[in-house]
């Protein structure tokens, strides 16, 4: 906090700092149990009408009556990661991109529209990596005209908590009523330790998805649209270790881009969990991406998957941003 020549806490933020990174701190309520003052850093994405809105790293918002802060200044807006590979949102946000493509798309300015008939709101959202070109609500009219001919709710995807993210288009589409549904994390993290985690003897790779490697995915019933978007990507590989029934006791998805590896739908027979098959699976993958190459790592993982979190963790892997799906709003009566 900013503290006077003579002692005392000072707010140096004014409205003129909406879209910043800052630190404040505010008094609490009377009878608060928490203690006198509460802290909050993240962008300030208005101040308007006495009440300033702060959006955290994890994408919610604070509401703080102006006439409660107490001090307040602007801090970096992307603090030094402190370990694992550096990029920015903009330079992720086209790589994870590029691994899971839609099999259709369209530009509006630099935003990108995305549609897959439905199979994941990643495929099926709106990429927004710059100025639409428009007014932002000629834009979203656009948007939800453009998914309602193909009778899909709209959704845009948007990021919070590292250099480049969203947290004011975020503020802006909750004010027109836009519900944030999901929030997930792109994690990264150095691919050659990940290779020498396991003895990656017994996992198969091949290039295409087979019904055996399906029958392990947990989006059951995929059609023909769902095996486009999962063979998407520069460099695609599936892995699979053999298991009873003709069914993979875990699988795995990998797609190499350049320096970067992306990992997904690592899944293992719940009967056969804790006994190091995930590690395995992605042991091999991590090889196979040394092999094209690659020297870095990204996976996605929902913000609530505490046992996911946890094993990348002790992968190397460590947050980088927070990544959220918000809908259109649903018409009245809905």
């Amino acid at each position: 906090m900013e503290i006077s020549a003579a002692g005392r806490l000072e707010v140096r933020i004014t409205a003129a700092d909406v879209g910043k990174r800052v630190s404040v701190r505010r008094w609490n309520d009377p009878g608060a149990t928490d203690g006198k003052f509460t802290d909050t850093v993240g962008v300030l994405t208005s101040w308007d009408d006495g009440v300033v809105v702060i959006t955290r790293k994890d994408g919610t918002s604070v509401r703080i009556p102006e006439s409660a802060l107490v001090a307040g200044k602007v801090v970096p807006a992307a603090p030094a990661r402190r370990r694992g590979p550096t990029a920015s949102y903009p330079e992720l946000a086209r790589i994870v991109s590029r691994g899971w493509r839609p099999v259709e798309s369209e530009r509006l300015g630099e935003w990108e529209l995305r549609a897959a008939a439905g199979f994941t709101r990643r495929a099926n959202s709106v990429l927004p990596l710059g100025d639409p070109g428009l007014p932002l609500d000629e834009a979203l009219t656009v948007v939800r005209r453009w998914y309602g001919e193909r009778g899909l709710p709209a959704y845009v995807q948007t990021a919070t908590g590292a250099e480049g993210t969203q947290e004011l288009l975020c503020a802006e589409l909750e004010k027109r009523g836009w519900t944030r549904e999901v929030t997930a994390e792109l994690w990264v993290g150095s691919l050659a330790p990940l290779a020498d985690l396991a003895d990656a003897g017994g996992v198969v790779l091949a290039r295409e998805a087979d019904e055996a490697w399906l029958a392990r995915y947990q989006r059951k019933g995929v059609s023909e649209v769902a095996l486009k978007v999962l063979g998407s990507g520069p460099s695609v590989w599936f892995a699979s270790v053999p298991g009873e029934s003709g069914v993979p006791a875990a699988i795995g998805r990998l797609v190499v881009d350049g320096r970067w590896a992306g990992f997904a739908a690592v899944e293992v027979d719940p009967a056969l969990r804790r006994q190091g098959l995930a590690t395995t699976v992605m042991a091999a993958l991590a090889r196979q991406a040394l092999d094209e190459g690659a020297s870095a790592a990204w996976l996605q993982v929902e913000a609530g998957n505490e046992g996911a979190r946890a094993l990348y963790a002790r992968m190397g892997f460590a947050a980088h941003h927070a990544y959220h799906h918000y809908r259109e709003p649903r018409p009245e009566g809905a």
